[in-house]
């Protein structure tokens, strides 16, 4: 997302011409040794990311079934937490899909849409092509970059919207793939509306999407496809009473609650505090944030490695399974002025309190002096 952020010093508060430095200029020292330090960790292990993600879809599955099935409310809605936390893990392998060479993973992109995209109408081509304008060092935390918004700069309400939004985002993709899909296909300027604007996993409401071309138009459109006919299943089946509205609510409820918990940690992952600049890459990872151990919960609302997110724009080439290491690395290597350490924090709560007293104040002038 953007960048410009005032780094954090052990008191919590640095000058604003430390901000300004970083704000257009690198931290060369620690880039390097970002590159160099890690240049043997960039193969993704197959042997952690399958069964890492089978064992997520089955914990999240599994558990959804339990929420069906049993009778005793607490029992369901504390299934219905576990296959939150499982299904949400599972699903944000689309994100490791967006970096990762698809030959060094074969069928992963297919599997996991089969298991996971498909059936909770979030097919790979939402993200994918999308996510890499975010990593852009021009486009991020611009008008251009469909993964920001300087919610840091805006009114306090936009925060709890920003969450609140992902109740309804269930019924907005089966209204999406099983009406307005089919429909678009028919229908020239719906289409082009359609893929502008609601064919993508986007917070950046000025963002328009270009329509796919070459080999990519095949894999959005087969995708869309397969999601598409899964919708009208859906909707046929809730019309003429094949699937019952209890299960067909509960599984709705638990998608909402991981969509809900992906917006908390969207949240957290940046601060948010840019204009619209193209700025360094080093205020770029100062924008973003790690929540690093020895805490254990950022594991649950920030898995697949999220818990590094600055890393990630750092080294957005390592795949989730490296980052720890990674971290490791950099800490003991860069000296305790280095910028790396600035990107560090300790928890939820703060952070999301931390951008709630910033929203709505005048940072910009700060930001650009």
């Amino acid at each position: 997302m953007v960048a410009a952020t005032e780094p954090e010093g052990l008191d919590g508060i640095q000058p604003a011409a430390a901000t300004a430095r970083t704000r257009f200029e690198d931290d060369m020292p620690m880039l390097r040794a970002a590159a160099e330090l890690t240049r043997d960790l960039v193969a993704p292990n197959p042997m952690i990311y399958w069964p890492d993600f089978f064992a997520s879809a089955l914990i999240g599955y599994g558990a959804m079934a339990g929420a069906i099935m049993v009778q005793p409310v607490w029992l369901a809605v504390l299934l219905g937490l576990v296959s939150i936390l499982g299904m949400y893990r599972a699903g944000l392998f689309i994100h490791e899909l967006t970096h990762i060479r698809h030959a060094a993973l074969p069928w992963f992109r297919f599997v996991w849409n089969g298991v996971i995209g498909i059936p909770l109408l979030a097919p790979s081509f939402l993200y994918e092509g999308l996510h890499s304008l975010h990593h852009a060092r021009t486009r991020y935390g611009t008008v251009e970059d469909p993964e920001y918004l300087p919610l840091a700069l805006m009114k306090p309400w936009t925060i709890p919207a920003f969450v609140v939004v992902s109740v309804v985002a269930p019924f907005a993709l089966l209204l999406r793939f099983g009406i307005l899909g089919p429909l678009s296909f028919a229908i020239p300027p719906l289409r082009r509306f359609l893929v502008a604007r609601y064919s993508g996993l986007v917070i950046n409401p000025e963002f328009r999407r270009r329509a796919p071309e070459g080999e990519f138009r095949r894999i959005w459109l087969s995708q869309e496809i397969a999601a598409t006919l899964w919708a009208m299943l859906v909707l046929a089946g809730l019309w003429f009473g094949i699937i019952p509205l209890r299960p067909f609510l509960i599984i709705c409820a638990i998608a909402a609650g991981l969509i809900m918990l992906n917006q908390i940690r969207t949240l957290v992952a940046h601060r948010w505090e840019n204009d619209g600049a193209v700025i360094s890459t080093t205020a770029q990872f100062l924008d973003s944030v790690n929540v690093p151990p020895p805490g254990i919960i950022p594991a649950l609302w920030a898995p697949v490695g999220l818990r590094y997110h600055a890393i990630h724009h750092l080294l957005p080439g390592l795949p989730y399974h490296a980052l720890g290491e990674a971290h490791r690395r950099l800490t003991a290597a860069l000296p305790s002025d280095s910028a790396y350490h600035q990107a560090n924090d300790h928890g939820l709560p703060k952070l999301v309190w931390a951008l709630m007293m910033g929203a709505g104040k005048d940072k910009v002038a700060i930001l650009n002096k």
